[in-house]
């Protein structure tokens, strides 16, 4: 029995990389006066057909659908963005006192394509969404938030691009201009491109299999369709980041692969050696009108997602070890029947003060629970023998000085919890 493809186990040793991580963003979410929400791993079908765009990759070939026995039409979350806009307007969180709403989570994500290093089956997200602002500082303070987290984790080999996708009017001006430009070589595009030209020509630009054609060089830029309040919109948000001091570069051709897009769409790529072919590290952009789309009154929105394999390969790419302090506070080792049910009170005593503490519990010698808490990096053994039941006392010994100290069982709490947090206190 192997794990399904497109899925890897989260074994121990790289979960505290994870919980690391995702502390870390927590906080910084925190700062910026976010709050978490947690959606339901599957939605109705419609919501990301809806959401997403049937003419995006995601839904015309990568979601996983199925029918439940009502013969209701269900998917795996394939992305963020459409379920916590569905919760927002379910839940008519547009009614909130406190407005915009500043959304943040991390959810597991399911899209059927093929397995590579970094791009999954079952994928994890760090996201974030701001409804209820058409401000351009929204966009900026996502996007720096964005680059916050990569920062203080330690990356320094990135770069930001981002562009303007525009408003309703500046896109269908856009519109129109790459039916009319590309129109003549529709018999030479794959057939994913033919279908776009009809459904949603921008998306023809992101096309991997038609990247190199000539039509491409000189496709009619979103940058030249903008009309006055786009431009100043866009003009906007790149002061606010340059105030910031986040350097960007600007590129016509981003387009993000959602239909829901518009006005300002980013990513942020590694330029680590060794990284590999598909650089894109966190995506995002404005997709004013979604809410509509989803049964919800008109909101605006921005947001990003952010996948947590392919940070952790970034943070290994630039060799930034990931501080995980997997030390054990404490190790008890009982010999004897009397002393082994004392360890059950003293160890229920010291876990429910805060104190991290384990146990042999497979009968092994007393050199064996000696390796033992060695292999776990314990920092104190506590030896709990016939003669320590006597007295009624516990022998603490301090692992990384060798020296040892008894000390009555009724302070053992006490004494350990001062000597945790540095005190010197003896018993």
């Amino acid at each position: 029995m192997k794990a399904p493809r497109g899925t890897v186990d989260i074994l121990p040793e790289e979960a505290v990389k994870w919980q690391y991580v995702e502390t870390k963003m927590k906080d910084i979410c925190n700062r910026y006066h976010f709050d978490e929400i947690r959606t339901p791993l599957f939605e109705h079908t419609e919501v990301f057909q809806r959401g997403v765009g049937d003419s995006t990759d995601i839904v015309q070939k990568e979601m996983y659908t199925f029918e439940d026995r009502g013969g209701r039409s269900l998917t795996l979350r394939p992305e963020g963005t459409a379920s916590v806009v569905r919760s927002f307007v379910q839940h008519k969180m547009h009614g909130n006192a406190s407005q915009p709403v500043k959304l943040y989570y991390f959810a597991p994500m399911f899209r059927y394509e093929r397995p590579q290093k970094g791009r999954m089956r079952q994928l994890n997200q760090f996201g974030v969404e701001v409804l209820g602002s058409s401000d351009p500082a929204a966009d900026a303070e996502v996007i720096d938030l964005a680059m916050s987290c990569y920062k203080e984790l330690g990356l320094k080999s990135l770069k930001l691009v981002i562009n303007s996708l525009g408003d309703s009017e500046s896109r269908e001006s856009h519109r129109q201009a790459l039916v009319d430009h590309f129109t003549p070589y529709k018999d030479e595009l794959c057939g994913d491109c033919q279908t776009r030209l009809e459904q949603n020509p921008l998306r023809v630009l992101d096309c991997k299999t038609d990247k190199d054609h000539p039509a491409m060089e000189n496709a009619p830029s979103i940058l030249d369709h903008l009309n006055a309040y786009s431009e100043g919109y866009f003009e906007k948000v790149k002061s606010y980041l340059t105030l910031m001091g986040i350097d960007f570069e600007v590129d016509a051709n981003l387009v993000r692969g959602l239909d829901y897009y518009n006005h300002t769409a980013f990513e942020i790529m590694s330029e680590a050696d060794g990284f590999g072919a598909i650089t894109t590290l966190a995506g995002g952009g404005r997709y004013n009108g979604l809410t509509e789309e989803l049964g919800g009154p008109a909101t605006p929105g921005i947001g990003f997602g952010m996948g947590i394999e392919r940070l952790l390969m970034a943070l290994e790419a630039e060799n930034i070890d990931i501080p995980a302090d997997n030390d054990l506070d404490c190790f008890l080792i009982a010999v004897g029947d009397e002393a082994d049910k004392a360890s059950v009170k003293l160890i229920h005593d010291l876990r429910r003060n805060g104190i991290q503490i384990d146990r042999d519990y497979q009968e092994r010698k007393m050199k064996a629970q000696f390796k033992a808490a060695d292999r776990y990096r314990a920092k104190y053994v506590l030896i709990l023998g016939e003669n320590e039941m006597d007295k009624q006392l516990v022998n603490v010994k301090e692992m990384e000085t060798g020296n040892q100290e008894e000390v009555p069982l009724e302070q053992a709490v006490a004494y350990l919890q001062d000597k945790l947090s540095g005190g010197n206190s003896n018993a």
